[in-house]
């Protein structure tokens, strides 16, 4: 029987000690079940009250009384709620008991009660409480989880998930000095958390090694060690697609101290910890056909956005580059990560389209000009990537993205040879449904064919019968006559000084472009239907021009014009907006029957000489 007394007990909380008591006295030669429902609602009413009327002291008097250590084990878990919240509080001038008697509960009382009652009260949405919540509750969470033994997998997943649903509720910081000043307490959170996996990766690592030296498949090893991998394995592959992805990452130059980088570092230090290989990940677009035993399916336990943060983690920031071979290939770490940059662009997000763009320029810049060959264009990904890039480039809302989108573009145009830019050029005036695209792929043809003509006959593709296809696709009217002359004014454009440049520089003796003898074609399917284009499309303008002028001066208020783009409608427009509208499609059209009016006389006098 177990006999005790409370001295001193202040009379707030004389009720709990005599309540206690009363309670302590029916565990005698009892199981530990016995304990009614009306036993636990006493002791947490008592104890409850003692904390919020400011009686920590008696009450970590009662909790560490050595007659009292059976009922606290059993019941004290119930305590957690109210001493929490003081100590969130931090001014409670009871402070130092109540982190007294909360040590003493994550110590003593029943694991698996102390687990759930620490997650409920891990559950917040306001930023400032979600960082002082995981700054005070990880640590005991890790002891408690520690302390469930061989059981402890499904509970530290269960923990893992608790937690980083509250890590993904804290803002991401925008600036350098923003992540200096941890102003979110991000920082800080996520260097706790690599601090709480890591006894667990360290088991892990443990058990593994041990099967390496048993001569074990993992497949052979105790359930236990396979769920406690399996749950890290989660946990690292959620935290690179949900925190890391969104997050932008500095540089050592840019910040030489960096919490977010060394929580990303041990992230892939964790994984390769517990038996994953880094290149395996990174390289696993090309592998899929190899099956993984386990108990995660294959879409949780390597999910492709996490793969893609793998690799923008180790190709643009380095990180772990020491452990990464370096015998692969320049084209074969671009054709791995192929899949990962057309993920990363194909998604509207800022920072996943940043990654994706950064990931696609720093595989591009290993490889040499010119390195690519056309085969690679039979992969799918291979013009997957193009297409998501313009997409990046024509409708993106930030500018820097739109402007870098194009810089990349370039660059993997450059790394084709000669044969895979022909036929890359030709695939993207067919797909690219963008007269701006377009314009700037006729850009490029220009300059290979200019390259081809200084060369002497080096290059076959642009120049000769092999460019005549070339040539067919880009000197043509989308629409014949009816063309929108000004929807398509980039195009057009590029494509006249396309074939102004190949009148003037290339011979009628010599016809190295074989542009003489197609000329007669070029002239009925574009010059001929342009003229009649720009004749029609002027005439109509024009005449809309005097009708708007006529308008505006019967009309004493001025009026607003109702524009439409396709399906979408503009904003009214005012009539002196519109007629400098109309103006400017006149001009255009000017523009554009002045270089043509200009490839005529060319024409004209070459061909008379």
């Amino acid at each position: 029987m177990y006999i005790f007394s409370v001295i001193n007990i202040s009379k707030q909380c004389s009720s709990l000690a005599k309540n206690l008591s009363v309670v302590s006295l029916k565990k005698q030669d009892l199981p530990e079940n016995s304990y009614t429902s009306e036993d636990y609602d006493v002791f947490n009413v008592a104890g409850r009250t003692c904390i919020e009327e400011g009686n920590s002291l008696q009450l970590l008097s009662i909790v560490l009384d050595e007659k009292n250590q059976e009922i606290v084990r059993c019941m004290g878990w119930n305590l957690l709620p109210p001493l929490i919240q003081v100590l969130l509080k931090k001014e409670d001038k009871d402070l130092p008991h109540c982190l007294a008697i909360f040590n003493h509960l994550i110590e003593l009382c029943q694991p698996k009660e102390l687990l759930i009652g620490l997650l409920e009260q891990l559950e917040h949405d306001d930023p400032d409480t979600i960082a002082e919540s995981l700054h005070l509750l990880l640590t005991p969470l890790q002891k408690v989880l520690l302390r469930l033994g061989v059981r402890k997998a499904s509970s530290l997943g269960m923990a893992l998930s608790s937690v980083l649903e509250q890590l993904c509720k804290l803002p991401v910081p925008g600036t350098v000095e923003q992540e200096q000043d941890d102003v979110f307490s991000l920082c800080r959170c996520c260097s706790e958390l690599s601090a709480f996996i890591q006894p667990f990766v360290e088991e892990v690592q443990r058990n593994h090694t041990r099967g390496k030296d048993r001569a074990q498949k993992v497949g052979d090893l105790p359930q236990k060690e396979d769920e406690l991998r399996a749950e890290l394995l989660k946990f690292c592959m959620q935290v690179l697609s949900r925190v890391l992805l969104g997050i932008q990452l500095r540089d050592t130059d840019t910040l030489p101290e960096s919490p977010l980088r060394d929580f990303a570092s041990s992230i892939l230090l964790s994984l390769r910890s517990i038996g994953e290989s880094l290149p395996a990940l990174v390289h696993r677009p090309l592998l899929r056909h190899r099956q993984v035993p386990g108990f995660l399916e294959e879409e949780v336990r390597y999910p492709k956005e996490s793969l893609a943060c793998i690799a923008h983690l180790l190709f643009v920031h380095h990180l772990l580059a020491d452990v990464f071979p370096t015998v692969y290939s320049p084209v074969y770490c671009l054709r791995a990560n192929m899949e990962h940059i057309c993920l990363l662009l194909s998604r509207t997000e800022e920072s996943r389209i940043q990654k994706g763009l950064e990931l696609y320029e720093k595989s591009l810049v290993r490889v040499e000009n010119c390195g690519l060959t056309v085969d690679l264009l039979e992969i799918k990904s291979f013009l997957s990537v193009p297409q998501n890039l313009v997409k990046v480039m024509t409708i993106c809302p930030h500018q820097n993205l739109r402007h870098r989108g194009l810089k990349v573009f370039q660059l993997s145009i450059d790394k084709f040879n000669t044969e895979a830019k022909y036929k890359f050029f030709q695939l993207m005036l067919k797909t690219s449904n963008h007269s701006g695209v377009e314009g700037y792929i006729i850009k490029n043809i220009k300059d290979q064919i200019d390259s081809a003509l200084k060369t002497g006959g080096g290059n076959l593709w642009f120049e000769g019968l092999h460019l005549l296809p070339l040539l067919r696709s880009v000197l043509m009217l989308p629409d014949g006559p009816e063309t929108d002359l000004l929807q398509y004014m980039d195009r057009i454009m590029e494509s006249l000084n396309l074939l102004r440049y190949l009148v003037i520089r290339d011979k009628v003796t010599e016809n190295q472009t074989g542009i003489w003898t197609e000329l007669y074609k070029i002239e009925d399917t574009f010059l001929k239907p342009l003229r009649v284009g720009i004749n029609m499309s002027r005439a109509h303008y024009e005449r809309e021009l005097l009708i708007t002028q006529e308008d505006k001066k019967t009309k004493a208020k001025e009026p607003s014009i109702s524009v439409s783009v396709g399906d979408e409608k503009l904003p009214n427009m005012t009539t002196d907006r519109h007629i400098q509208a109309l103006h400017s499609a006149l001009h255009t059209f000017d523009m554009i029957e002045s270089v043509l009016v200009r490839i005529e006389e060319l024409i004209e006098v070459k061909e008379s000489t």
